[in-house]
Formats: C-alpha cells, structure tokens, sequence
C-alpha cells in the first residue's frame, strides 16, 4: 500500500483544521474524504471502503475513541487519532481501543505525513479478492473512484474532462454539499461569478447523463444556500 492509491477518511468537527488536513494531504497524492463528526463519519463508512482512518478524539456527540472501538468490531481499517491531549493515560486509552498510532495536536503536518506513510507500509498488499474498484452506485449508473469512470450496466459512460474532475471530486465527499466558489476552487479555475456560472452549465450537462430527469435531480442534488451535492444510494 502506498500513498498513490490509499483513499483516507479525515474526521474531524474543527472545518478548517478538516480543510487544511485535506489539502494538504491530496497534494501529497491521496484520495481523501473529510467528515465532520462521527455520525458523519458512520455514513461514509457504511458506503466506502476507506484505507486508513484518521480520526479526532475531542468531538461533541461521540467521540472519536469510541467510535474507533466501534469500528474495531467489523473493520481492521488503520486508525491514525487526532488529539489536543498528550497525557499519556490519554494515549493508552486510543491504542486500547484499536487505534494503530496517536498524534498529539498541534503537530507538523509533514509529521503527520510520514506516520501515514509508516502505518500504511505495515498494511499486507491486499489480495485479488479484496483489491475489487471502489464504486459508488448512482441508480443504474456506478461510478469507480480509482479509475474516474462512470458506467451504465456494461456500458461506460463518455465524460468530458471537466465532468470527470468534477465526479472525482463529489465522489470524495458524498452526501457533503459543496459550494459553487469551492468547485471553482477545486477545479483550478481563476475565481469570480464568471466562473460560478461555468460551473453550473457543467452540472446541468452531467445531469443530464446521470439522471432519469434532470429537472428533478435525485443524484447530483441542489442544496439551497449550499451548493451542490453528490447522493450515492
């Protein structure tokens, strides 16, 4: 397992330490989805296969030692845990729980990196069996993560390039709306409405490939004030 091809679950409630953690690390060559609380987190989990987890301790609801001896009952999926606290009662307490490594906040990003690395180097390759694509189902269509395509039964789907970046992007955060100026964002492109309203002509086209009625998005939904968001089944 390497960086190249590990797709990594961030959790964490603090948006933009999640947001810097994100960018940081899919400029370092991950696949990286962000959650913003452990229920959120439940729900990626429950669709997506994740290479490693790096979870926040300190959460409001459940927190994140919990919610890694949760995932220690069905899933041997690493777990790096994030935390404010160094005490080292605190440190037993996530490793008993099954985490594979504990990072004190604040740390060096490149810190992070390297315990990534490591944790993901101790992984068993994964067999044939268990190397099948990560795929989303979208109706009759199903989209592969690691390869960027999109197929309807046997067939593939043509996508242009900016609809293939931008299901990449959605893909890497299901159920999570993101907004026109952070597509914008994503996508490369220099800011401004001028691009915003690229953008939307962008979604109504993949629409109109993905849905049974794009006037009525079921997949690739509108969420008001928000943006756009990507609802696999």
């Amino acid at each position: 397992m390497t960086e190249n091809d590990a797709h990594l679950l961030i959790v964490d409630d603090d948006e933009r330490i999640r947001g810097l953690l994100q960018k940081f690390l899919v400029r370092n060559g991950f696949l990286v989805t962000a959650a913003r609380d452990a229920a959120h987190a439940r729900r990626l989990l429950s669709g997506l296969d994740f290479d490693m987890i790096i979870l926040d301790v300190m959460m409001p609801g459940e927190d994140g030692v919990s919610l890694t001896q949760s995932i220690r009952e069905t899933s041997q999926t690493p777990v790096l845990l994030l935390t404010a606290r160094s005490e080292t009662e605190d440190r037993i307490k996530g490793l008993e729980a099954g985490a594979d490594d504990y990072l004190a906040k604040p740390f060096e990003p490149k810190e992070l990196l390297l315990r990534i690395n490591a944790i993901l180097r101790r992984m068993p390759e994964p067999s044939a069996e268990d190397s099948a694509p990560k795929l989303l189902t979208l109706g009759d269509f199903r989209y592969d993560i690691e390869r960027g395509e999109m197929w309807q039964g046997e067939e593939m789907v043509r996508l242009t390039a900016t609809e293939s970046q931008l299901m990449r992007i959605f893909s890497a955060r299901p159920g999570e709306a993101l907004s026109r100026a952070k597509l914008v964002e994503e996508l490369g492109r220099d800011k401004g409405q001028a691009q915003e309203r690229a953008v939307d002509v962008q979604i109504t086209r993949l629409r109109r490939k993905l849905e049974a009625d794009p006037k009525q998005p079921r997949y690739l939904q509108t969420v008001r004030g928000a943006g756009y968001m990507l609802a696999p089944d």
